[in-house]
């Protein structure tokens, strides 16, 4: 199927996933990507990676569910939030008729429904360019979709969190452009925009400006996943190997978390984006348009892509989790390489990012690099004595215990973790890159921890 030389990259790939963290001179830190997708719990992994500004190869790897068939390239996955930004780009080829402004207050252009007056906010003026960068101040970080079964409201009733929407209304909290803060509930302000401009469903509207013209052909916005669709599609599972009830979730805020799709599809979505920044290929956006979309603002986000790398070599990326599937795609603006890998269960991002790790290595990309860090020996006694529950706010705790010798963390709704010490009293984790500080009173009882995670501290107090 693969040239050798293509094979053995792929052979590479499997052979040596790394975590988040590794420990310096381990002579374990390669894993195999079928003992990763055990350790995860993830039935089915679909990649397909991108070089020198091509799909150079795709494939599947395990199930579509437990005891099924295999996963293939063609195996359809919901891309949770990597839907915003290809539902960008459509909002920006409407910009690019005329018909939409990124400047201008949608609120004169919204006829279904518009953003509500807000004391927070008093005059609040929101536009495309700060619902697509997630600057415009709006409620509601993400949606959880809804069960088999489960009543669904209209577009409108989601905007105002009205039954039998399950998420909080879309409201400003604070005034627009004074900060960034993710809001899937702003995307769903986009989706509004774009139907009362457009006149069309979503679904045809994504079809005919953005995934048609890409040659997205395995991919739709159609919410629930049309029947004739449903054989081709993963199945979702939850973090402890248990199917999701009823299969997968609907999800009518279809621009925020809407999409299904396969790493192909996403990877021509990428691969568009970067033969449009030089102009060869602009199918759907101008070269000028598309040079707009990956300007860097606040929170190093773009026009409905996270900017990373270096102004040399940067790389535009999302992330994707609706109920039971997650996904990565991240690609680099200039080199022509990127990658896109979506999974079938709960905790498969971790998965998707120690595959993305592998990828990096193997094909010599500058970041997406695991950190290093020097682990020492601690006397089992004194690990004993950091065991307990430590509260971090009200609906946040992390359990500590010891397990053979090895202290382990567990958060309120997450997996556990192995603690590895860099010290007496400072601790680190693998699959991602946290540490936990363990502090004690002056008559040295262990009385708070500190959780040190992406430049934030948070104090943890001991309850247990």
């Amino acid at each position: 199927m693969f040239s050798p030389e293509i094979q053995h990259r792929i052979d590479d790939v499997c052979a040596c996933l790394k975590t988040k963290v590794v420990e310096k001179d381990d002579p374990h830190v390669c894993q195999r990507l079928q003992d990763r997708m055990a350790a995860y719990g993830v039935p089915g992994v679909s990649i397909a990676v991108i070089h020198h500004g091509a799909i150079e190869w795709a494939q599947g790897f395990g199930v579509v569910q437990l005891g099924g068939g295999p996963v293939t390239p063609e195996t359809l996955f919901q891309a949770g939030s990597i839907s915003k930004p290809v539902a960008a780009m459509a909002a920006l080829h409407l910009v690019e008729q005329g018909k939409l402004a990124l400047d201008s207050d949608v609120n004169q252009a919204l006829t279904s429904w518009k953003i509500p007056a807000s004391a927070v906010a008093p005059g609040a003026v929101v536009t495309l360019r700060e619902l697509l960068n997630h600057t415009a101040g709006l409620t509601v970080h993400g949606f959880p979709g809804y069960a088999a079964g489960a009543p669904i409201p209209t577009l409108v009733q989601v905007l105002d969190g009205e039954k039998p929407a399950n998420t909080a209304a879309v409201r400003l909290e604070a005034a627009p452009g004074s900060r960034w803060k993710y809001s899937g509930g702003g995307y769903t302000v986009v989706q509004q925009l774009l139907l009362d401009i457009s006149h069309q469903p979503f679904p045809k509207l994504m079809h005919d400006t953005v995934l048609s013209p890409i040659g997205m052909t395995r991919s739709t916005y159609e919410q629930p996943l049309p029947t004739e669709l449903r054989s081709g599609a993963a199945t979702p599972y939850k973090a402890d190997g248990v199917p999701v009830e009823g299969g997968f979730h609907v999800y009518p805020e279809m621009a925020a978390a809407g999409l299904w799709t396969t790493p192909t599809d996403l990877a021509r979505y990428a691969i568009e984006i970067q033969r449009s920044l030089r102009g060869d290929a602009n199918r759907v956006l101008s070269a000028e348009m598309t040079k707009q979309m990956l300007v860097a603002g606040q929170g190093s986000h773009g026009l409905g892509l996270p900017i990373g790398g270096t102004p040399e070599n940067p790389f535009f990326s999302h992330g994707g989790i609706d109920e039971g599937f997650e996904a990565v795609l991240a690609a680099y603006q200039d080199s022509g390489d990127g990658a896109v890998i979506m999974t079938n269960a709960r905790g498969g991002q971790l998965l998707a990012t120690e595959i993305l790790r592998s990828i990096a290595s193997v094909y010599g990309w500058p970041d997406f690099h695991p950190i290093i860090r020097t682990s020492v020996k601690v006397d089992p006694a004194i690990l004993a004595t950091y065991t307990g529950v430590y509260e971090l706010t009200p609906t946040l705790s992390i359990a500590i215990t010891l397990e053979h010798g090895q202290l382990m963390s567990q958060a309120t709704h997450q997996r556990k973790l192995q603690l590895f010490p860099e010290s007496r009293s400072k601790f680190f984790t693998k699959v991602v890159d946290a540490q936990l500080e363990f502090l004690a009173t002056d008559a040295g009882h262990i009385s708070h921890l500190i959780l040190h995670q992406n430049g934030n501290d948070m104090r943890g107090e001991r309850k247990q």
